[in-house]
């Protein structure tokens, strides 16, 4: 089997101590810092923005996997890119032209991701799948950490699977554990965002490694 990247969520750090709980994972055994970004709009909830990314970057040696949550992500691609994102994942229920958005993005020399909420199917994106770098399957409402699961969700993992590449990233974000994370990897998926399940570990590599 591939190896699994796994994407720590800084939604579930300490913001207080983001510095230390950044290097924790990082010791642990992390391949990519997974920083969500929402406005208050797009999602429920309102997050961090270009300053705390660029912050972040100066004290992160792991590349920096950034999920735009958010409304209008195309004004603010440039911003995020000089902040620091080696990857920007964007939503296609937030745009209008995926394929104008996923271009903007590659034009600055960092990968595209694009995510899906729980009740978009996947035959909505398979059009995309050859100009993009990642797909982001949300098993959960985008908006907070800490949700249940949605196990059907998970089928869209194989759907993906089988119209993608073989060097597609297929990532999967919400209600990660070691069970949930492992069924999505045994149906294809070779990335996971964890927030909770890692930072509320007693043993943070051991919670890493349980994910690979």
């Amino acid at each position: 089997m591939k190896n699994i990247i796994i994407s720590p969520s800084i939604l579930s750090a300490d913001f207080v101590n983001l510095e230390r709980d950044i290097k924790r994972v990082e010791k642990a055994g992390a391949d990519w810092l997974h920083i969500d970004v929402m406005d208050g709009h797009f999602v429920p909830n309102i997050t961090i923005g270009v300053p705390v990314v660029k912050s972040i970057k100066k004290v992160s040696s792991i590349p920096l996997d950034v999920h735009l949550m958010i409304e209008n992500p195309q004004k603010y691609v440039e911003a995020f890119k000089n902040a620091g994102a080696d990857i920007i994942t964007f939503h296609y229920e937030a745009v209008e032209d995926v394929f104008a958005v996923i271009n903007l993005i590659k034009s600055y020399g960092v990968k595209a991701g694009l995510s899906i909420k729980p009740q978009t199917p996947a035959e909505n994106i398979l059009e995309f799948l050859p100009d993009l770098d990642l797909v982001l399957i949300m098993t959960v409402e985008p908006g907070f950490g800490g949700q249940k699961f949605m196990h059907d969700c998970a089928q869209k993992i194989v759907e993906i699977k089988q119209n993608a590449s073989d060097d597609l990233i297929i990532q999967v974000d919400g209600g990660i554990n070691n069970i949930t994370g492992h069924i999505c990897t045994s149906l294809g998926a070779n990335s996971l965002v964890a927030g909770n399940y890692i930072y509320g570990h007693n043993d943070i590599a051991q919670a890493i490694k349980s994910l690979k």
